[in-house]
Protein backbone atom coordinates (compact mmCIF):
# COMPACT_ATOMS: atom_id res chain seq x y z
CA UNK A 1 0.00 0.00 0.00
CA UNK A 2 3.06 2.45 0.89
CA UNK A 3 3.95 2.32 -2.94
CA UNK A 4 0.78 2.71 -3.99
CA UNK A 5 0.65 5.64 -1.79
CA UNK A 6 3.70 7.09 -3.13
CA UNK A 7 2.84 7.39 -6.27
CA UNK A 8 -0.29 9.04 -5.84
CA UNK A 9 1.79 11.43 -3.92
CA UNK A 10 4.05 11.40 -7.99
CA UNK A 11 0.26 12.92 -9.03
CA UNK A 12 -0.98 15.02 -6.14
CA UNK A 13 1.68 17.70 -6.65
CA UNK A 14 2.51 21.16 -8.05
CA UNK A 15 1.19 23.24 -5.63
CA UNK A 16 0.72 23.50 -1.49
CA UNK A 17 -2.50 22.64 -0.95
CA UNK A 18 -1.72 19.50 -3.09
CA UNK A 19 1.74 18.52 -0.59
CA UNK A 20 -0.76 19.14 2.22
CA UNK A 21 -3.29 16.72 0.78
CA UNK A 22 -0.53 14.58 -0.23
CA UNK A 23 0.82 14.78 3.48
CA UNK A 24 -2.15 14.04 5.53
CA UNK A 25 -2.43 10.89 3.25
CA UNK A 26 1.01 9.49 4.09
CA UNK A 27 1.19 10.71 8.08
CA UNK A 28 -2.12 8.53 8.30
CA UNK A 29 -1.11 5.42 6.92
CA UNK A 30 2.56 5.46 8.72
CA UNK A 31 2.14 7.43 12.07
CA UNK A 32 -1.98 5.97 12.58
CA UNK A 33 -3.20 9.28 13.09
CA UNK A 34 -4.40 12.05 11.44
CA UNK A 35 -1.87 15.35 11.11
CA UNK A 36 -3.16 18.16 12.35
CA UNK A 37 -1.70 21.44 10.05
CA UNK A 38 -3.66 24.05 11.56
CA UNK A 39 -2.43 23.65 15.26
CA UNK A 40 0.07 21.00 15.27
CA UNK A 41 1.84 20.73 18.49
CA UNK A 42 4.38 17.66 18.14
CA UNK A 43 7.42 17.49 16.53
CA UNK A 44 6.30 14.93 13.81
CA UNK A 45 2.98 17.16 13.00
CA UNK A 46 4.99 20.45 13.10
CA UNK A 47 8.11 18.79 10.51
CA UNK A 48 5.06 18.41 8.11
CA UNK A 49 3.68 22.16 8.90
CA UNK A 50 7.37 23.08 7.72
CA UNK A 51 7.92 21.29 4.66
CA UNK A 52 5.15 23.38 3.22
CA UNK A 53 5.48 26.52 4.40
CA UNK A 54 9.17 26.71 5.95
CA UNK A 55 10.53 27.46 2.19
CA UNK A 56 13.74 28.96 3.04
CA UNK A 57 16.05 29.09 -0.24
CA UNK A 58 19.08 28.91 1.68
CA UNK A 59 17.76 25.50 2.91
CA UNK A 60 18.83 23.86 -0.75
CA UNK A 61 22.04 24.39 -0.47
CA UNK A 62 22.52 23.13 3.47
CA UNK A 63 20.93 19.72 2.09
CA UNK A 64 23.37 19.58 -1.14
CA UNK A 65 26.27 17.45 0.48
CA UNK A 66 28.55 19.75 -2.01
CA UNK A 67 27.25 23.34 -1.96
CA UNK A 68 26.94 23.10 2.33
CA UNK A 69 30.76 22.97 2.35
CA UNK A 70 31.03 26.77 1.30
CA UNK A 71 28.47 27.76 4.41
CA UNK A 72 30.54 25.37 6.69
CA UNK A 73 33.84 27.20 5.76
CA UNK A 74 31.94 30.91 6.06
CA UNK A 75 30.62 29.75 9.84
CA UNK A 76 33.08 27.74 11.47
CA UNK A 77 36.08 26.48 9.12
CA UNK A 78 37.41 24.45 6.46
CA UNK A 79 39.32 22.76 9.47
CA UNK A 80 35.78 20.81 10.26
CA UNK A 81 34.89 19.45 6.85
CA UNK A 82 35.74 15.96 5.65
CA UNK A 83 38.42 16.40 2.76
CA UNK A 84 36.47 16.28 -0.62
CA UNK A 85 38.36 13.90 -3.38
CA UNK A 86 36.23 14.81 -6.68
CA UNK A 87 32.48 15.93 -7.55
CA UNK A 88 31.45 14.62 -10.70
CA UNK A 89 27.87 14.88 -12.45
CA UNK A 90 28.44 11.12 -14.36
CA UNK A 91 29.51 7.86 -12.68
CA UNK A 92 31.45 7.77 -15.71
CA UNK A 93 33.23 10.69 -15.38
CA UNK A 94 35.12 9.59 -12.11
CA UNK A 95 38.92 8.47 -12.76
CA UNK A 96 38.97 5.73 -10.25
CA UNK A 97 43.29 5.75 -10.92
CA UNK A 98 43.27 9.09 -9.40
CA UNK A 99 41.47 7.90 -5.93
CA UNK A 100 43.22 6.55 -3.30
CA UNK A 101 42.38 3.27 -2.12
CA UNK A 102 40.04 3.72 0.70
CA UNK A 103 37.31 7.06 0.30
CA UNK A 104 33.36 7.43 0.28
CA UNK A 105 31.35 7.71 -2.68
CA UNK A 106 27.86 10.11 -1.96
CA UNK A 107 25.15 11.16 -4.19
CA UNK A 108 24.98 15.13 -3.43
CA UNK A 109 21.20 15.43 -3.62
CA UNK A 110 19.54 12.70 -1.56
CA UNK A 111 20.00 10.26 1.10
CA UNK A 112 21.10 6.51 1.09
CA UNK A 113 23.03 7.56 -2.03
CA UNK A 114 26.28 6.09 -1.05
CA UNK A 115 29.22 3.86 -1.47
CA UNK A 116 32.19 3.14 0.82
CA UNK A 117 35.86 1.70 -0.44
CA UNK A 118 37.96 0.37 2.06
CA UNK A 119 39.80 -1.49 -0.69
CA UNK A 120 39.87 -0.01 -3.97
CA UNK A 121 40.93 -3.77 -5.45
CA UNK A 122 38.03 -5.39 -4.33
CA UNK A 123 34.86 -2.61 -5.18
CA UNK A 124 32.90 -4.06 -7.65
CA UNK A 125 32.44 -0.70 -10.28
CA UNK A 126 29.28 -3.04 -11.86
CA UNK A 127 27.76 -2.88 -8.44
CA UNK A 128 29.08 0.58 -7.61
CA UNK A 129 27.76 2.32 -10.99
CA UNK A 130 24.29 0.52 -10.57
CA UNK A 131 23.64 2.06 -7.12
CA UNK A 132 24.95 5.33 -7.85
CA UNK A 133 23.05 5.60 -11.21
CA UNK A 134 19.89 4.77 -9.78
CA UNK A 135 20.50 7.17 -6.97
CA UNK A 136 21.08 9.94 -9.17
CA UNK A 137 17.38 9.92 -11.04
CA UNK A 138 15.72 10.14 -7.96
CA UNK A 139 13.80 13.17 -7.04
CA UNK A 140 14.12 12.60 -3.45
CA UNK A 141 12.09 15.85 -3.19
CA UNK A 142 8.80 13.45 -4.27
CA UNK A 143 7.86 10.86 -1.99
CA UNK A 144 8.41 12.77 1.47
CA UNK A 145 7.60 16.10 0.28
CA UNK A 146 11.18 17.37 2.44
CA UNK A 147 11.42 20.75 -0.36
CA UNK A 148 14.49 21.44 0.37
CA UNK A 149 15.76 18.55 -1.87
CA UNK A 150 13.53 19.97 -4.64
CA UNK A 151 16.08 21.10 -6.88
CA UNK A 152 19.40 20.39 -5.36
CA UNK A 153 21.28 18.90 -8.76
CA UNK A 154 22.05 15.45 -8.79
CA UNK A 155 25.79 14.62 -8.46
CA UNK A 156 28.46 12.89 -7.43
CA UNK A 157 31.28 13.32 -4.30
CA UNK A 158 34.01 11.67 -3.47
CA UNK A 159 35.51 12.18 0.45
CA UNK A 160 38.70 10.87 2.22
CA UNK A 161 37.67 7.51 4.06
CA UNK A 162 37.50 8.22 7.95
CA UNK A 163 37.02 6.18 10.90
CA UNK A 164 36.62 7.16 14.46
CA UNK A 165 38.94 5.96 17.86
CA UNK A 166 36.89 2.53 17.00
CA UNK A 167 38.85 1.66 14.32
CA UNK A 168 36.37 0.47 12.48
CA UNK A 169 33.12 2.96 12.44
CA UNK A 170 32.42 6.35 12.25
CA UNK A 171 30.20 7.14 15.23
CA UNK A 172 27.43 9.71 14.31
CA UNK A 173 26.35 12.62 16.44
CA UNK A 174 23.15 14.29 15.90
CA UNK A 175 22.07 16.96 17.73
CA UNK A 176 18.62 18.39 17.75
CA UNK A 177 18.77 22.19 17.43
CA UNK A 178 16.21 24.62 17.72
CA UNK A 179 16.70 28.56 16.65
CA UNK A 180 20.17 28.26 17.18
CA UNK A 181 19.80 26.15 20.66
CA UNK A 182 21.04 22.44 20.77
CA UNK A 183 18.02 20.92 22.99
CA UNK A 184 19.00 16.92 22.32
CA UNK A 185 21.25 14.46 20.05
CA UNK A 186 21.42 10.59 19.73
CA UNK A 187 24.16 8.82 18.47
CA UNK A 188 24.51 6.33 15.63
CA UNK A 189 25.93 2.78 16.62
CA UNK A 190 26.72 -0.17 14.43
CA UNK A 191 25.67 1.32 11.65
CA UNK A 192 25.40 -1.35 8.18
CA UNK A 193 24.93 -3.99 10.94
CA UNK A 194 22.55 -3.74 13.59
CA UNK A 195 21.74 0.36 13.66
CA UNK A 196 21.12 1.73 17.27
CA UNK A 197 20.00 4.91 18.43
CA UNK A 198 21.12 6.35 21.96
CA UNK A 199 19.40 9.49 22.54
CA UNK A 200 20.71 12.23 25.25
CA UNK A 201 19.69 15.64 26.69
CA UNK A 202 22.77 18.64 26.70
CA UNK A 203 23.79 17.50 30.02
CA UNK A 204 24.54 13.97 28.68
CA UNK A 205 21.85 12.31 30.14
CA UNK A 206 20.39 9.32 28.34
CA UNK A 207 16.60 9.68 27.51
CA UNK A 208 14.28 7.24 27.78
CA UNK A 209 12.98 6.64 24.46
CA UNK A 210 13.22 4.97 21.34
CA UNK A 211 12.90 6.25 17.47
CA UNK A 212 13.28 3.97 15.04
CA UNK A 213 15.94 2.11 16.45
CA UNK A 214 16.47 0.27 19.60
CA UNK A 215 18.98 1.53 22.37
CA UNK A 216 22.22 0.51 22.20
CA UNK A 217 23.14 -2.56 24.48
CA UNK A 218 26.71 -1.07 25.91
CA UNK A 219 27.72 2.08 27.56
CA UNK A 220 27.98 4.89 25.06
CA UNK A 221 30.91 7.19 26.99
CA UNK A 222 30.58 11.08 26.64
CA UNK A 223 33.20 12.81 24.56
CA UNK A 224 35.58 14.82 25.76
CA UNK A 225 34.66 17.89 23.64
CA UNK A 226 30.91 17.70 23.82
CA UNK A 227 30.51 20.95 24.64
CA UNK A 228 32.55 22.10 21.65
CA UNK A 229 30.53 20.03 19.25
CA UNK A 230 27.25 21.49 21.10
CA UNK A 231 28.40 24.77 20.43
CA UNK A 232 29.59 24.36 16.83
CA UNK A 233 25.87 22.67 16.61
CA UNK A 234 24.56 26.35 17.64
CA UNK A 235 26.17 28.06 15.56
CA UNK A 236 25.42 25.89 11.99
CA UNK A 237 21.62 26.07 13.19
CA UNK A 238 21.24 29.69 14.09
CA UNK A 239 18.08 31.63 12.72
CA UNK A 240 16.41 28.26 11.42
CA UNK A 241 13.26 27.16 13.55
CA UNK A 242 14.42 23.30 13.93
CA UNK A 243 17.60 21.61 12.29
CA UNK A 244 19.45 18.17 12.85
CA UNK A 245 23.08 18.82 12.72
CA UNK A 246 25.34 15.67 12.20
CA UNK A 247 28.77 15.72 13.55
CA UNK A 248 31.63 13.09 13.82
CA UNK A 249 34.34 13.18 16.40
CA UNK A 250 37.67 11.83 15.27
CA UNK A 251 40.48 11.51 17.90
CA UNK A 252 39.23 14.72 19.29
CA UNK A 253 38.98 16.81 15.86
CA UNK A 254 35.08 17.90 15.27
CA UNK A 255 34.04 17.34 11.51
CA UNK A 256 30.58 17.58 9.72
CA UNK A 257 28.53 15.29 8.46
CA UNK A 258 25.34 16.47 7.13
CA UNK A 259 22.39 18.86 7.97
CA UNK A 260 18.80 17.34 8.14
CA UNK A 261 15.73 19.04 8.52
CA UNK A 262 13.83 16.91 8.86
CA UNK A 263 14.34 13.34 10.86
CA UNK A 264 12.93 10.52 9.88
CA UNK A 265 10.87 12.57 7.83
CA UNK A 266 8.80 13.40 10.73
CA UNK A 267 7.25 9.75 9.80
CA UNK A 268 8.91 7.62 12.29
CA UNK A 269 7.15 7.10 16.02
CA UNK A 270 8.55 7.94 19.33
CA UNK A 271 8.24 5.39 22.43
CA UNK A 272 6.56 6.67 24.16
CA UNK A 273 4.71 9.38 22.40
CA UNK A 274 5.04 11.72 24.92
CA UNK A 275 8.76 12.66 23.46
CA UNK A 276 6.65 13.67 20.07
CA UNK A 277 4.90 17.01 22.29
CA UNK A 278 8.42 17.55 23.86
CA UNK A 279 10.10 17.91 20.71
CA UNK A 280 7.72 19.49 19.50
CA UNK A 281 7.43 22.10 22.26
CA UNK A 282 10.78 22.97 21.00
CA UNK A 283 9.29 24.44 17.72
CA UNK A 284 8.77 27.59 17.13
CA UNK A 285 6.66 27.81 13.76
CA UNK A 286 7.35 30.89 11.72
CA UNK A 287 5.39 33.25 9.61
CA UNK A 288 4.23 31.82 6.50
CA UNK A 289 6.92 33.28 4.44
Amino acid sequence: KLYSIYALGHILQGSPEADEKYLKILFKYLMGKECNFDNPQTYSEKLQWLKIYDRNPLYTQLVDKYEVRKFIEERIGSEHLIPCLGVWDHFDEIDFNKLPNQFVLKCTHDSGGLIICKDKSTLDLKQARKKIEHCLKRNYFLNHREWPYKDVKPRIIAEEYTVDESGYELKDYKIFCFNGEPKAMFIATDRGTDTKFDFFDTEFHHLPFTNGHPNADKEIKKPENFDEMLRIAGILSKGMPEVRVDLYNVNGKILFGEMTFFHWSGLMPFEPEEWDYKFGSWIELPEVR
